[in-house]
Protein backbone atom coordinates (compact mmCIF):
# COMPACT_ATOMS: atom_id res chain seq x y z
CA UNK A 1 0.00 0.00 0.00
CA UNK A 2 2.84 2.38 0.86
CA UNK A 3 4.55 1.66 -2.47
CA UNK A 4 1.30 2.20 -4.36
CA UNK A 5 0.83 5.51 -2.61
CA UNK A 6 4.33 6.64 -3.49
CA UNK A 7 3.77 5.75 -7.13
CA UNK A 8 0.53 7.71 -7.22
CA UNK A 9 2.26 10.74 -5.67
CA UNK A 10 5.08 10.54 -8.21
CA UNK A 11 2.65 10.32 -11.13
CA UNK A 12 0.66 13.25 -9.78
CA UNK A 13 3.77 15.36 -9.27
CA UNK A 14 5.19 14.57 -12.71
CA UNK A 15 2.37 13.39 -15.00
CA UNK A 16 2.85 11.89 -18.47
CA UNK A 17 2.62 14.64 -21.05
CA UNK A 18 2.84 12.41 -24.12
CA UNK A 19 3.51 8.88 -25.25
CA UNK A 20 5.80 8.43 -28.27
CA UNK A 21 6.31 4.98 -29.81
CA UNK A 22 4.94 3.40 -26.67
CA UNK A 23 7.30 5.30 -24.35
CA UNK A 24 5.84 7.69 -21.76
CA UNK A 25 7.40 11.14 -21.50
CA UNK A 26 7.02 12.91 -18.13
CA UNK A 27 6.17 16.58 -18.05
CA UNK A 28 9.50 17.41 -16.39
CA UNK A 29 11.46 16.09 -19.38
CA UNK A 30 9.43 18.14 -21.85
CA UNK A 31 9.81 21.23 -19.65
CA UNK A 32 13.57 20.75 -19.40
CA UNK A 33 13.88 20.60 -23.19
CA UNK A 34 11.44 23.43 -23.84
CA UNK A 35 12.95 25.82 -21.31
CA UNK A 36 16.51 25.11 -22.42
CA UNK A 37 15.70 25.77 -26.07
CA UNK A 38 13.49 28.81 -25.56
CA UNK A 39 15.50 31.11 -23.33
CA UNK A 40 15.28 34.89 -23.62
CA UNK A 41 18.30 34.96 -25.93
CA UNK A 42 16.70 32.67 -28.54
CA UNK A 43 15.62 34.55 -31.66
CA UNK A 44 12.98 32.07 -32.87
CA UNK A 45 11.19 31.33 -29.61
CA UNK A 46 8.40 28.79 -29.78
CA UNK A 47 5.15 28.57 -27.89
CA UNK A 48 4.58 25.36 -25.94
CA UNK A 49 2.15 24.18 -28.61
CA UNK A 50 4.63 24.91 -31.43
CA UNK A 51 7.42 23.12 -29.59
CA UNK A 52 5.37 19.94 -29.18
CA UNK A 53 5.76 19.10 -32.88
CA UNK A 54 9.54 19.62 -32.78
CA UNK A 55 9.85 17.56 -29.61
CA UNK A 56 7.75 14.69 -30.96
CA UNK A 57 9.85 14.58 -34.15
CA UNK A 58 12.97 14.50 -32.00
CA UNK A 59 11.63 11.58 -29.97
CA UNK A 60 10.62 9.69 -33.10
CA UNK A 61 14.11 9.98 -34.58
CA UNK A 62 15.70 8.83 -31.33
CA UNK A 63 13.37 5.82 -31.32
CA UNK A 64 14.40 5.04 -34.90
CA UNK A 65 18.04 5.11 -33.77
CA UNK A 66 17.26 2.78 -30.88
CA UNK A 67 15.46 0.38 -33.19
CA UNK A 68 18.51 0.42 -35.45
CA UNK A 69 20.60 -0.46 -32.34
CA UNK A 70 22.95 2.48 -32.88
CA UNK A 71 23.18 2.76 -29.09
CA UNK A 72 24.90 -0.64 -28.94
CA UNK A 73 27.81 0.20 -31.24
CA UNK A 74 31.25 0.57 -29.68
CA UNK A 75 31.75 3.99 -31.30
CA UNK A 76 28.52 5.32 -29.77
CA UNK A 77 29.19 3.83 -26.35
CA UNK A 78 32.69 5.31 -26.24
CA UNK A 79 31.59 8.80 -27.32
CA UNK A 80 28.61 8.86 -24.97
CA UNK A 81 30.78 7.77 -22.04
CA UNK A 82 33.17 10.65 -22.73
CA UNK A 83 30.37 13.25 -22.75
CA UNK A 84 28.68 11.73 -19.69
CA UNK A 85 31.89 11.49 -17.68
CA UNK A 86 32.74 15.14 -18.33
CA UNK A 87 29.63 16.00 -16.32
CA UNK A 88 30.07 13.31 -13.66
CA UNK A 89 33.76 13.59 -12.80
CA UNK A 90 33.47 16.95 -10.95
CA UNK A 91 30.60 15.60 -8.81
CA UNK A 92 32.94 13.27 -6.92
CA UNK A 93 34.57 16.33 -5.33
CA UNK A 94 32.92 18.20 -2.46
CA UNK A 95 33.51 21.76 -1.30
CA UNK A 96 35.31 20.28 1.70
CA UNK A 97 37.70 18.45 -0.64
CA UNK A 98 38.57 21.69 -2.40
CA UNK A 99 38.93 23.53 0.89
CA UNK A 100 41.33 20.86 2.18
CA UNK A 101 43.39 21.21 -1.02
CA UNK A 102 43.41 25.00 -0.59
CA UNK A 103 44.74 24.57 2.97
CA UNK A 104 47.56 22.38 1.61
CA UNK A 105 48.53 25.09 -0.87
CA UNK A 106 48.43 27.77 1.83
CA UNK A 107 50.44 25.72 4.32
CA UNK A 108 53.08 24.88 1.72
CA UNK A 109 53.31 28.53 0.68
CA UNK A 110 53.69 29.62 4.29
CA UNK A 111 56.42 27.04 4.83
CA UNK A 112 58.25 28.19 1.69
CA UNK A 113 58.09 31.83 2.78
CA UNK A 114 59.58 31.00 6.15
CA UNK A 115 60.00 33.22 9.22
CA UNK A 116 61.38 36.21 7.30
CA UNK A 117 58.03 36.86 5.67
CA UNK A 118 57.49 38.75 2.42
CA UNK A 119 59.19 41.86 1.13
CA UNK A 120 58.27 44.44 -1.49
CA UNK A 121 61.49 46.08 -2.65
CA UNK A 122 62.24 48.67 -5.32
CA UNK A 123 65.53 48.80 -7.18
CA UNK A 124 67.60 50.68 -9.71
CA UNK A 125 69.57 48.37 -12.01
CA UNK A 126 72.57 49.25 -14.16
CA UNK A 127 73.35 46.16 -16.22
CA UNK A 128 76.81 44.79 -16.98
CA UNK A 129 77.38 42.67 -20.11
CA UNK A 130 78.29 39.03 -19.39
CA UNK A 131 81.72 39.39 -21.00
CA UNK A 132 82.33 42.95 -19.91
CA UNK A 133 85.85 44.33 -20.13
CA UNK A 134 87.59 45.83 -17.14
CA UNK A 135 86.88 49.25 -18.56
CA UNK A 136 83.15 48.50 -18.89
CA UNK A 137 83.00 47.15 -15.35
CA UNK A 138 84.76 50.21 -14.02
CA UNK A 139 82.42 52.51 -15.93
CA UNK A 140 79.36 50.72 -14.50
CA UNK A 141 80.75 51.02 -10.98
CA UNK A 142 81.33 54.73 -11.40
CA UNK A 143 77.80 55.22 -12.75
CA UNK A 144 76.12 53.31 -9.90
CA UNK A 145 78.21 55.21 -7.33
CA UNK A 146 77.07 58.44 -8.95
CA UNK A 147 73.41 57.36 -8.74
CA UNK A 148 73.88 56.26 -5.13
CA UNK A 149 75.44 59.60 -4.21
CA UNK A 150 72.55 61.45 -5.87
CA UNK A 151 70.08 59.45 -3.81
CA UNK A 152 71.99 60.16 -0.61
CA UNK A 153 71.89 63.85 -1.50
CA UNK A 154 68.06 63.75 -1.69
CA UNK A 155 67.22 62.69 -5.26
CA UNK A 156 63.82 61.04 -5.62
CA UNK A 157 64.24 57.24 -5.92
CA UNK A 158 61.11 56.72 -8.03
CA UNK A 159 61.98 59.44 -10.55
CA UNK A 160 65.59 58.32 -10.81
CA UNK A 161 64.52 54.69 -11.31
CA UNK A 162 62.26 55.73 -14.19
CA UNK A 163 65.13 57.62 -15.83
CA UNK A 164 68.16 55.39 -15.39
CA UNK A 165 67.14 51.86 -14.31
CA UNK A 166 67.77 49.24 -16.99
CA UNK A 167 65.09 46.87 -15.69
CA UNK A 168 62.26 48.06 -18.00
CA UNK A 169 59.47 46.26 -16.17
CA UNK A 170 60.07 47.77 -12.76
CA UNK A 171 61.47 51.08 -14.07
CA UNK A 172 57.99 52.04 -15.34
CA UNK A 173 56.74 51.61 -11.76
CA UNK A 174 59.52 53.66 -10.19
CA UNK A 175 61.62 50.55 -9.59
CA UNK A 176 59.01 48.74 -7.48
CA UNK A 177 58.93 44.92 -7.64
CA UNK A 178 56.06 42.71 -6.46
CA UNK A 179 55.81 40.87 -3.17
CA UNK A 180 58.48 38.16 -2.96
CA UNK A 181 59.70 35.61 -0.45
CA UNK A 182 62.96 33.77 0.12
CA UNK A 183 64.47 31.82 -2.78
CA UNK A 184 62.70 33.88 -5.42
CA UNK A 185 65.56 36.26 -6.18
CA UNK A 186 69.24 35.88 -7.01
CA UNK A 187 71.23 35.35 -3.80
CA UNK A 188 73.21 38.61 -3.85
CA UNK A 189 70.03 40.68 -4.28
CA UNK A 190 68.07 38.58 -1.76
CA UNK A 191 70.70 38.80 1.01
CA UNK A 192 70.89 42.57 0.72
CA UNK A 193 67.12 43.08 0.42
CA UNK A 194 66.10 40.91 3.39
CA UNK A 195 68.62 42.78 5.56
CA UNK A 196 66.71 46.05 5.06
CA UNK A 197 63.79 47.45 7.02
CA UNK A 198 61.04 49.55 5.41
CA UNK A 199 62.45 52.90 4.26
CA UNK A 200 66.08 51.73 4.30
CA UNK A 201 68.25 51.78 1.18
CA UNK A 202 71.20 49.53 0.39
CA UNK A 203 74.60 50.49 -0.91
CA UNK A 204 75.27 49.34 -4.49
CA UNK A 205 74.95 45.53 -4.70
CA UNK A 206 76.60 43.47 -7.45
CA UNK A 207 74.64 40.48 -8.84
CA UNK A 208 75.00 38.43 -12.06
CA UNK A 209 72.75 41.03 -13.73
CA UNK A 210 74.74 44.10 -12.75
CA UNK A 211 74.66 46.77 -10.04
CA UNK A 212 71.54 47.33 -7.91
CA UNK A 213 70.51 49.94 -5.40
CA UNK A 214 67.65 48.52 -3.31
CA UNK A 215 65.02 50.50 -1.43
CA UNK A 216 62.76 48.51 0.93
CA UNK A 217 59.16 49.63 0.48
CA UNK A 218 57.31 47.19 2.77
CA UNK A 219 57.64 43.96 4.74
CA UNK A 220 54.88 41.70 6.05
CA UNK A 221 53.96 38.25 7.27
CA UNK A 222 51.70 36.09 5.08
CA UNK A 223 48.06 36.96 5.80
CA UNK A 224 45.77 34.34 7.42
CA UNK A 225 44.24 31.57 5.29
CA UNK A 226 40.82 33.22 5.06
CA UNK A 227 42.40 36.29 3.43
CA UNK A 228 43.68 34.17 0.51
CA UNK A 229 41.01 31.45 0.45
CA UNK A 230 39.00 32.65 -2.54
CA UNK A 231 42.03 33.36 -4.72
CA UNK A 232 43.53 29.94 -3.89
CA UNK A 233 40.24 28.19 -4.74
CA UNK A 234 40.05 30.06 -8.02
CA UNK A 235 43.65 29.07 -8.79
CA UNK A 236 42.84 25.41 -8.07
CA UNK A 237 39.82 25.49 -10.39
CA UNK A 238 41.90 27.03 -13.18
CA UNK A 239 44.45 24.26 -12.78
CA UNK A 240 41.73 21.54 -13.03
CA UNK A 241 42.64 20.27 -9.58
CA UNK A 242 39.00 19.22 -9.10
CA UNK A 243 39.37 16.65 -11.90
CA UNK A 244 42.64 15.40 -10.45
CA UNK A 245 41.00 14.81 -7.08
CA UNK A 246 38.11 13.05 -8.81
CA UNK A 247 40.46 10.76 -10.70
CA UNK A 248 42.21 9.85 -7.45
CA UNK A 249 38.88 9.12 -5.73
CA UNK A 250 37.59 6.99 -8.59
CA UNK A 251 40.85 5.04 -8.75
CA UNK A 252 40.64 4.43 -4.98
CA UNK A 253 37.04 3.20 -5.30
CA UNK A 254 38.10 0.71 -7.97
CA UNK A 255 41.04 -0.42 -5.85
CA UNK A 256 38.92 -0.84 -2.71
CA UNK A 257 36.36 -2.95 -4.58
CA UNK A 258 38.78 -5.89 -4.83
CA UNK A 259 38.01 -6.43 -8.49
CA UNK A 260 34.24 -5.99 -8.36
CA UNK A 261 34.29 -2.51 -9.91
CA UNK A 262 35.84 -0.92 -12.98
CA UNK A 263 36.07 2.78 -13.69
CA UNK A 264 33.28 2.42 -16.26
CA UNK A 265 31.03 0.71 -13.69
CA UNK A 266 31.77 3.40 -11.11
CA UNK A 267 30.68 6.05 -13.62
CA UNK A 268 27.51 4.14 -14.50
CA UNK A 269 26.58 3.84 -10.83
CA UNK A 270 27.29 7.52 -10.30
CA UNK A 271 25.07 8.44 -13.25
CA UNK A 272 22.25 6.28 -11.90
CA UNK A 273 22.60 7.73 -8.41
CA UNK A 274 22.56 11.35 -9.51
CA UNK A 275 19.78 10.78 -12.06
CA UNK A 276 17.57 9.45 -9.28
CA UNK A 277 17.88 12.63 -7.21
CA UNK A 278 18.77 15.43 -9.63
CA UNK A 279 16.38 16.05 -12.53
CA UNK A 280 18.71 18.49 -14.26
CA UNK A 281 21.57 15.99 -14.24
CA UNK A 282 19.24 13.18 -15.35
CA UNK A 283 18.05 15.11 -18.37
CA UNK A 284 21.46 16.51 -19.18
CA UNK A 285 22.85 12.97 -19.40
CA UNK A 286 19.81 11.89 -21.42
CA UNK A 287 20.28 14.90 -23.69
CA UNK A 288 23.84 13.80 -24.46
CA UNK A 289 22.70 10.22 -25.04
CA UNK A 290 19.76 11.05 -27.29
CA UNK A 291 21.60 13.88 -29.03
CA UNK A 292 24.37 11.54 -30.16
CA UNK A 293 21.77 9.06 -31.40
CA UNK A 294 19.95 11.83 -33.25
CA UNK A 295 23.14 13.00 -34.93
CA UNK A 296 24.07 9.53 -36.16
CA UNK A 297 20.61 8.49 -37.36
CA UNK A 298 20.06 11.88 -39.06
CA UNK A 299 23.40 11.48 -40.83
CA UNK A 300 22.29 8.13 -42.18
CA UNK A 301 18.83 9.24 -43.28
CA UNK A 302 19.34 12.90 -44.22
CA UNK A 303 22.57 14.87 -43.95
CA UNK A 304 25.30 12.58 -45.20
CA UNK A 305 22.92 10.71 -47.45
CA UNK A 306 22.03 13.89 -49.34
CA UNK A 307 25.55 15.32 -49.40
CA UNK A 308 27.11 12.17 -50.88
CA UNK A 309 24.41 11.00 -53.29
CA UNK A 310 25.51 12.73 -56.49
CA UNK A 311 22.73 11.19 -58.57
CA UNK A 312 20.06 12.25 -56.10
CA UNK A 313 21.44 15.80 -56.13
CA UNK A 314 21.46 15.87 -59.93
CA UNK A 315 17.89 14.53 -60.11
CA UNK A 316 16.65 17.02 -57.53
CA UNK A 317 18.25 19.92 -59.40
CA UNK A 318 16.78 18.78 -62.71
CA UNK A 319 13.30 18.50 -61.19
CA UNK A 320 13.52 21.87 -59.38
CA UNK A 321 15.76 23.85 -61.73
CA UNK A 322 13.31 26.75 -61.91
CA UNK A 323 13.79 27.61 -58.23
CA UNK A 324 17.52 28.31 -58.66
CA UNK A 325 17.84 31.75 -60.22
CA UNK A 326 20.57 34.39 -60.15
CA UNK A 327 20.01 38.13 -60.15
CA UNK A 328 23.08 38.53 -62.38
CA UNK A 329 25.19 36.24 -64.59
CA UNK A 330 28.14 34.22 -63.31
CA UNK A 331 31.45 33.40 -64.96
CA UNK A 332 32.17 29.71 -64.61
CA UNK A 333 35.85 29.34 -65.22
CA UNK A 334 39.21 30.58 -64.06
CA UNK A 335 41.48 33.57 -63.87
CA UNK A 336 45.10 32.55 -64.35
CA UNK A 337 48.58 34.00 -64.60
CA UNK A 338 51.49 32.53 -66.58
CA UNK A 339 55.15 33.24 -67.24
CA UNK A 340 55.16 32.87 -71.03
CA UNK A 341 52.60 33.69 -73.70
CA UNK A 342 52.46 30.16 -75.10
CA UNK A 343 51.06 28.86 -71.82
CA UNK A 344 47.91 30.97 -72.22
CA UNK A 345 46.66 28.66 -74.98
CA UNK A 346 48.21 25.58 -73.38
CA UNK A 347 46.14 26.08 -70.22
CA UNK A 348 42.91 26.47 -72.20
CA UNK A 349 43.69 23.40 -74.33
CA UNK A 350 44.40 21.38 -71.18
CA UNK A 351 40.90 21.78 -69.72
CA UNK A 352 38.55 22.51 -72.63
CA UNK A 353 37.37 18.88 -72.98
CA UNK A 354 37.23 18.12 -69.25
CA UNK A 355 34.47 18.42 -66.66
CA UNK A 356 34.75 21.59 -64.62
CA UNK A 357 35.41 19.66 -61.42
CA UNK A 358 38.41 17.93 -63.04
CA UNK A 359 40.25 21.09 -64.05
CA UNK A 360 42.32 21.50 -60.88
CA UNK A 361 43.89 18.05 -61.02
CA UNK A 362 44.65 18.31 -64.75
CA UNK A 363 46.29 21.72 -64.35
CA UNK A 364 48.33 20.56 -61.37
CA UNK A 365 49.66 17.50 -63.19
CA UNK A 366 50.37 19.37 -66.42
CA UNK A 367 51.81 22.66 -65.19
CA UNK A 368 52.68 22.45 -61.49
CA UNK A 369 53.73 18.86 -61.04
CA UNK A 370 57.37 19.48 -60.16
CA UNK A 371 59.47 22.08 -58.42
CA UNK A 372 58.69 24.65 -61.14
CA UNK A 373 55.32 26.38 -60.76
CA UNK A 374 54.27 27.50 -64.25
CA UNK A 375 50.83 28.96 -63.49
CA UNK A 376 48.82 30.62 -60.74
CA UNK A 377 45.09 29.85 -60.95
CA UNK A 378 41.85 30.90 -59.24
CA UNK A 379 38.98 28.67 -60.35
CA UNK A 380 35.34 28.99 -59.45
CA UNK A 381 31.95 30.48 -60.10
CA UNK A 382 32.42 34.25 -60.11
CA UNK A 383 29.91 37.05 -59.90
CA UNK A 384 30.83 40.64 -60.64
CA UNK A 385 33.10 41.95 -57.90
CA UNK A 386 34.63 38.60 -56.96
CA UNK A 387 37.80 38.87 -59.07
CA UNK A 388 39.32 42.00 -60.58
CA UNK A 389 40.72 40.24 -63.68
CA UNK A 390 37.37 38.66 -64.47
CA UNK A 391 35.62 41.98 -63.80
CA UNK A 392 37.89 43.64 -66.34
CA UNK A 393 38.01 40.99 -69.08
CA UNK A 394 34.63 39.24 -68.74
CA UNK A 395 32.28 41.77 -67.17
CA UNK A 396 34.01 44.64 -69.05
CA UNK A 397 34.47 46.82 -66.01
CA UNK A 398 36.94 49.45 -67.20
CA UNK A 399 37.69 50.67 -63.69
CA UNK A 400 38.66 47.22 -62.38
CA UNK A 401 42.19 47.36 -60.96
CA UNK A 402 44.10 44.14 -61.59
CA UNK A 403 47.12 43.62 -59.36
CA UNK A 404 50.04 41.96 -61.09
CA UNK A 405 51.28 38.61 -59.79
CA UNK A 406 55.02 38.70 -59.22
CA UNK A 407 56.81 36.37 -61.59
CA UNK A 408 53.67 35.74 -63.68
CA UNK A 409 53.27 38.83 -65.88
CA UNK A 410 50.67 37.47 -68.33
CA UNK A 411 47.00 37.45 -67.24
CA UNK A 412 44.24 35.40 -68.86
CA UNK A 413 40.78 33.93 -68.28
CA UNK A 414 39.05 30.84 -69.55
CA UNK A 415 35.46 29.68 -69.11
CA UNK A 416 31.98 30.80 -70.00
CA UNK A 417 29.41 33.34 -68.86
CA UNK A 418 26.14 31.73 -67.76
CA UNK A 419 22.89 33.47 -66.88
CA UNK A 420 21.57 30.75 -64.55
CA UNK A 421 22.83 27.50 -63.02
CA UNK A 422 23.28 24.79 -65.62
CA UNK A 423 23.97 21.84 -63.32
CA UNK A 424 23.58 21.12 -59.64
CA UNK A 425 27.28 21.68 -58.95
CA UNK A 426 26.76 25.37 -59.83
CA UNK A 427 24.56 25.70 -56.73
CA UNK A 428 25.60 22.59 -54.83
CA UNK A 429 25.18 24.08 -51.36
CA UNK A 430 21.61 25.22 -52.02
CA UNK A 431 20.63 21.97 -53.72
CA UNK A 432 22.13 19.89 -50.90
CA UNK A 433 20.26 21.89 -48.25
CA UNK A 434 16.97 21.61 -50.17
CA UNK A 435 17.40 17.88 -50.74
CA UNK A 436 18.15 17.42 -47.04
CA UNK A 437 14.95 19.30 -46.19
CA UNK A 438 12.98 17.03 -48.52
CA UNK A 439 14.54 13.85 -47.13
CA UNK A 440 13.88 15.10 -43.60
CA UNK A 441 10.21 15.72 -44.43
CA UNK A 442 9.73 12.31 -46.04
CA UNK A 443 11.54 10.61 -43.15
CA UNK A 444 9.42 12.29 -40.48
CA UNK A 445 6.24 11.38 -42.39
CA UNK A 446 7.37 7.74 -42.43
CA UNK A 447 8.15 7.86 -38.70
CA UNK A 448 4.73 9.34 -37.96
CA UNK A 449 3.11 6.49 -39.86
CA UNK A 450 5.29 3.87 -38.19
CA UNK A 451 5.05 4.98 -34.56
CA UNK A 452 2.05 6.00 -32.48
CA UNK A 453 1.99 9.42 -30.82
CA UNK A 454 -0.47 10.72 -28.24
CA UNK A 455 -0.32 14.04 -26.38
CA UNK A 456 -2.19 14.73 -23.14
CA UNK A 457 -3.62 18.17 -23.83
CA UNK A 458 -4.68 18.72 -20.22
CA UNK A 459 -1.15 18.13 -18.94
CA UNK A 460 0.25 20.24 -21.79
CA UNK A 461 -1.73 23.21 -20.45
CA UNK A 462 0.12 22.94 -17.13
CA UNK A 463 3.64 23.28 -18.57
CA UNK A 464 5.54 25.84 -16.47
CA UNK A 465 2.29 26.60 -14.62
CA UNK A 466 2.42 24.27 -11.62
CA UNK A 467 4.01 24.38 -8.17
Amino acid sequence: MLLSGMLVDAQTADPVIMTVAGVDVPRSEFEYSYNKNNTDGVIDKKTVEEYVELFVNYKLKVQAALDARIDTTSAFLKEFAQYRDQQLVPTFVTDDDMLAEAHKVYDQTKENIGPDGLIRPAHILLMIPQKATDAQQQEAKQRIDSVYQALKNGADFEELAKKVSQDPGSARRGGVLGWVGKNQLVKEFEDAAFALQPGEMSKPVLSPFGWHIILMKERKELEPFDFHKESILKYLEQRNVRNSISDQKIAQMVKNSNGTLTKERVMELRADSLSATDLSMRYLIKEYHDGLLLYEVSNQHVWEKAAKDEQALANYFKKNKAKYKWDQPRFKGMAYHVKVQSDVKAVADCVKKLKFEDWNEALRKTFNNDSIIRIRVEKGLFKQGDNALIDRDIFKQKNAKVDSVKGYPIDATYGKLIKSPQEYTDVRGLVTADLQDELERFWVEDLRRKYSVSVNQEVLKTVNKHD
